[in-house]
């Protein structure tokens, strides 16, 4: 049977250059960076006191009908950045949806409409844990199990779990833009946006949706998520005095660790008969996707697989998927984070994918500008490269001096040929997705 292609029609980043594919193309194409002093809270206790955060203009309110803005209330930071992210995603494909236009009939059927979401693990904020702690002391003021049953649970909101869990993304997302489709949530850390894009096209080539929105969204600038980074080892060293853009060095021999994004974003994609039916614009074509595990010595995958073999198994799968060869690549977009393991197993798959060619391949670097932006990377990344093609430029790269096996260094801007980019990335746990973007014909 044959498959029907994917297009992606709509794109819809969020990070701390602000909302939507436009701020943030500007910001990469001049070199900018987004890293600064953390606000959101005090992180002079942590090794890095500095991170990429959305800027403080940032409001959920305004990307949702009036008829929804109490919903807001109960929207943890990863949600909002879901819920704009598909605002702006919508906007720029072109579609009128239930929470763009209710009186107005849906571009796409609601039942042909579908929705998948890459989501961290969210953390609560302290200030609404604090009062039920507070009341779980025993005499000794220890943490009493028994004190929390009874009196500490009393103190948080009915709704409080509803802001947490992982699959509110999708839920609020479906509901604003009434997606009646195939939906789902994945938790695979930084391939989770990743993995979704790929359940989104599977689903359309299938016949099972005209239409997806599908993505990621990620905010680690909270005390309890960012104690989990430094304890896992990946912060770099950066004092509040010290100038954060000049920190996250991907693939350099001489990077030391990452600072944290927020971020994600979603993307429309959709079958290409309908988007052309439509007379939609098509930013790019979504040629194929592949995924894979890597054995994890420590179970958790904070140790990552070494040998690189297992994300080079996601490449091959994708490259396969797409019906093209390692040549024909020419630009690559790994996760670079800036954390020396993870660069080394990310480059080591490439050369074994690449070979001699890889010294040949453009890398793209995001984290210098917009940081570590774990399950909200993928659809950052998909909506670089699908600029990319569409623009037939790369953005700047940061930072990086020396990175031996691969071009990675400090550049500016340029116009490029550009018909397939490569997007892959490892993560913690051992998950690896990749995928093909292509040029639209």
């Amino acid at each position: 049977m044959s498959r029907r292609r994917v297009v992606i029609t709509g794109l819809g980043p969020v990070t701390a250059h602000g909302n939507g594919i436009a701020p943030l193309w500007d910001a990469l194409c001049e070199g900018r960076s987004a890293l600064a002093p953390i606000r959101v809270f005090d992180a002079r206790g942590f090794r890095a006191a500095s991170g990429a955060q959305l800027p403080d203009s940032f409001d959920v309110k305004e990307f949702v009908p009036k008829s929804y803005r109490k919903a807001t209330k109960v929207m943890a930071r990863d949600i909002e950045i879901a819920v704009i992210g598909a605002h702006c995603a919508v906007k720029d494909a072109g579609l009128i949806t239930r929470g763009t236009d209710p009186e107005h009939a849906a571009t796409i059927a609601p039942d042909r409409f579908g929705c998948h979401i890459g989501a961290g693990l969210i953390a609560a904020e302290l200030d609404e844990l604090t009062a039920a702690l507070a009341t779980s002391r025993d005499e000794n003021g220890k943490f009493d199990p028994a004190r929390w049953g009874a009196q500490g649970m009393q103190e948080l909101t009915p709704l409080w779990l509803l802001k947490y869990l992982p699959n509110m993304l999708a839920c609020h997302v479906t509901i604003i833009h009434d997606c009646q489709g195939p939906s789902n949530t994945i938790t695979c850390n930084e391939a989770s946006a990743g993995l979704s894009l790929a359940e989104s096209q599977r689903v359309i080539e299938r016949g099972a949706a005209d239409a997806c929105l599908s993505g990621g969204a990620d905010s680690k600038l909270n005390p309890m998520a960012y104690l989990r980074q430094e304890l896992a080892g990946r912060l770099a060293l950066c004092p509040i005095d010290v100038d954060a853009t000049t920190i996250v060095r991907p693939f350099d021999i001489s990077a030391a660790g990452t600072l944290v994004g927020e971020g994600g974003g979603l993307l429309v994609v959709e079958a290409e008969e309908c988007a052309k039916a439509r007379g939609a614009r098509i930013h790019a074509v979504l040629s194929g996707t592949g995924a894979s595990q890597s054995w994890c010595e420590d179970t958790v995958g904070l140790l990552p697989d070494c040998s690189g073999e297992s994300l080079a198994d996601a490449i091959q799968a994708a490259l396969q998927d797409a019906s093209i060869s390692p040549s024909d690549i020419d630009a690559i977009i790994p996760y670079g984070s800036g954390v020396a393991a993870l660069d080394s197993l990310e480059a080591k798959a490439l050369a074994w994918v690449f070979g001699d060619a890889l010294k040949d391949k453009w890398i793209i670097t995001l984290a210098p500008s917009v940081g570590a932006t774990y399950a909200g990377f993928g659809a950052i990344a998909v909506a670089v490269a699908a600029k990319c093609v569409s623009e037939q430029r790369v953005p700047a790269r940061l930072n990086s001096q020396n990175t031996p096996t691969l071009c990675a260094t400090v550049a500016a801007s340029a116009s490029r040929s550009l018909r397939h980019i490569l997007v892959c990335t490892p993560s913690l746990g051992g998950q690896n997705s990749a995928a093909i973007i292509s040029r639209s014909n």
